[in-house]
């Protein structure tokens, strides 16, 4: 795995140094007084994957409602247990989050995941293209030690076609039954109800796509992260949030926020405007992600026949 990053800016460089130094800190903070198995507690890797391990990362102004790269981080611990994202990395995001959006200390928005060693390791053997495209294309920022990844085990071309048929034939029609749920909210005035369910709704259509053309997605709910992985697949998703204004900025904000709370706070509210104008959204995010699916189903299915 590549340990460079000359080819990114000094100013990315700075910043990807200052984003492993706070999921040490707080990672740290989060395992001081670990007792049995997890006094032993360790980052292995923190691996730099997606667009700005490739080079082709897009950074326009937040202004130009133009696609913007984030930059995407895989977190490789030692142990299954550390990789619970409640209790050893809410922290670590919070500050990332607040870096980027109030401090203004990052010029660039940060996602990461955290898996297990025995984790990354059982995706590559099980052919997950995700996983080997981390192993592929990463760049290590931090290796405790020199060791390699498991040699990825690709997927024959039949195995290929017949899971990436599995994910999107399940995937896909749960997606939507939720957005049909939405609306029989809208109908009856659970607006909030209704903005839970877009949010699954959503949060079910980039996971399908992730697992159809990758065979992998994160166990998060943040459907802006998902949104960043899915638009990094593929740019027919790109524009489907429009940016154009804070208005629109503020309208994916809510939903992303409706997980929790439209379901829990008694602060949250939204309208029938709103919902409709999300609803449109939701519809063409469907529709795209139909036809990303359905054509990368169609690749697999003509290499089996060649």
């Amino acid at each position: 795995m590549r340990t460079d990053v000359y080819h990114l800016p000094a100013a990315k460089q700075r910043e990807l140094e200052r984003i492993v130094e706070i999921l040490f800190d707080e990672f740290g903070q989060a395992t001081e007084n670990a007792t049995g198995r997890r006094k032993g507690a360790r980052i292995l890797k923190i691996v730099l994957f997606g667009s700005y391990a490739r080079g082709d990362w897009v950074d326009a102004p937040a202004s130009a409602n133009q696609y913007k790269s984030d930059y995407d981080i895989v977190v490789i611990v030692s142990q299954k247990e550390l990789t619970d994202r409640a209790a050893y990395w809410a922290k670590a995001e919070e500050r990332l989050i607040r870096a980027y959006t109030i401090e203004k200390t990052l010029r660039t928005p940060v996602n990461f995941i955290v898996h297990s060693l025995h984790e990354v390791n059982d995706g590559l053997a099980h052919g997950r293209v995700f996983f080997m495209e981390v192993a592929k294309d990463g760049i290590a920022l931090y290796e405790a030690d020199g060791r390699e990844l498991a040699t990825p085990k690709p997927k024959t071309s039949e195995q290929a076609l017949e899971t990436a048929k599995e994910y999107f034939e399940d995937g896909f029609p749960s997606a939507m039954k939720r957005f049909e749920i939405a609306r029989f909210d809208i109908e009856r005035g659970f607006l909030k109800d209704a903005a839970f369910d877009m949010h699954q709704t959503v949060e079910r259509l980039y996971s399908c796509l992730l697992l159809t053309a990758t065979f992998y997605t994160p166990y998060n709910h943040n459907i802006a992260f998902l949104r960043s992985l899915a638009e990094g697949l593929d740019r027919r998703l790109y524009g489907i949030w429009p940016e154009n204004n804070r208005r629109e900025r503020a309208m994916f904000q809510k939903l992303k926020e409706a997980y929790t709370k439209a379901r829990y706070s008694k602060h949250y509210r939204i309208s029938e405007e709103e919902l409709a104008w999300l609803g449109e959204r939701v519809e063409e995010l469907g529709c795209v992600v139909h036809q990303i699916c359905s054509d990368h189903i169609a690749t697999l299915a003509k290499a089996v026949h060649q």
